[in-house]
């Protein structure tokens, strides 16, 4: 450990943290708990992350910036452990980083599937990646984890096949951890935003597994990343279950079950009409 950091810090790691949420979400922490927080910063831009982290010192955080891809194991691994190494204790996971797509199946050319492979490996197995890295030390603290899934991980969203089912996955996933994990105090939040104006779904990939550069999804009602983290963060210090942050993803959850096919013409306005299958 860091003989110069304080060993009371209360210490978040969050990955995806070079811009959108995740930056947002260090930006809030750090603006609430100044020199009494340690933040780990992980994503693959070195340069976004500094920009972070300048901005999170300003307030008097102490930050470690970790360069990392979660689609890799051995650098998943490695972030928890400079995370301990530096900090000595690890207090929150913050499970952010993802990528976005968009592209009607049969669009997808058969030597293309793969980045559906390649989109599961980033969106599920980095969040159980570092989740399994850090849990003896999050059982240790009693500690929090959080999940950003989407509502696409609750509700199928045509044109979204791919990133809902890595959605659907990690929200699988972490409810079942969170059983697991009660008994030893570790709580597990999952939070499911709707539309973010974040630059996520532009950065996606298209049907060719190439950056669309642009949203199949309409953004006239979508939420500010502000507010987003806002509902994140409160969910998390209250240690809440879930936090489904739409009215329209709240109904659009419980309706489906007894009339599923108003969720999905919910879910099939919810596109461009350039971008609908015909």
């Amino acid at each position: 450990m860091n003989t110069a950091i304080p060993a009371d810090l209360q210490v978040v790691v969050i990955t995806g943290a070079s811009d959108g949420i995740g930056a947002e979400m260090a930006r809030q922490l750090a603006q609430r708990h100044g020199a009494k927080l340690g933040l780990v910063l992980a994503a693959r831009s070195q340069h976004g992350l500094e920009s972070t982290a300048s901005h999170c010192r300003g307030l008097g955080a102490h930050c470690l910036v970790v360069p990392t891809d979660v689609s890799q194991e051995n650098q998943c691994r490695a972030l928890i452990a400079q995370a301990v190494t530096h900090f000595g204790h690890i207090d929150t996971l913050v499970n952010n980083a993802g990528v976005s797509a968009q592209a009607i199946f049969a669009d997808v050319q058969a030597e293309d599937l793969h980045w559906y492979q390649q989109l599961m490996q980033v969106n599920l197995w980095g969040s159980v990646w570092c989740t399994h890295a850090a849990l003896p030390h999050l059982k240790a603290r009693k500690g929090r984890i959080v999940a950003v899934s989407s509502l696409a991980g609750l509700i199928g969203v045509p044109g979204r096949t791919a990133y809902s089912a890595t959605k659907f996955a990690m929200t699988g996933f972490f409810e079942a951890l969170r059983s697991e994990l009660a008994p030893n105090g570790v709580s597990v939040t999952t939070a499911f935003p709707g539309v973010v104006l974040t630059q996520i779904r532009h950065h996606g990939l298209n049907a060719k597994g190439e950056t669309a550069g642009s949203s199949g999804l309409r953004e006239d009602n979508g939420m500010s990343v502000a507010h987003c983290v806002r509902l994140i963060i409160a969910g998390m210090q209250a240690r809440e279950r879930e936090v489904v942050m739409t009215t329209a993803g709240k109904f659009g959850r419980f309706i489906k079950l007894i009339a599923p096919g108003i969720v999905e013409r919910m879910a099939m306005n919810a596109l461009k009409d350039e971008v609908k299958p015909r």
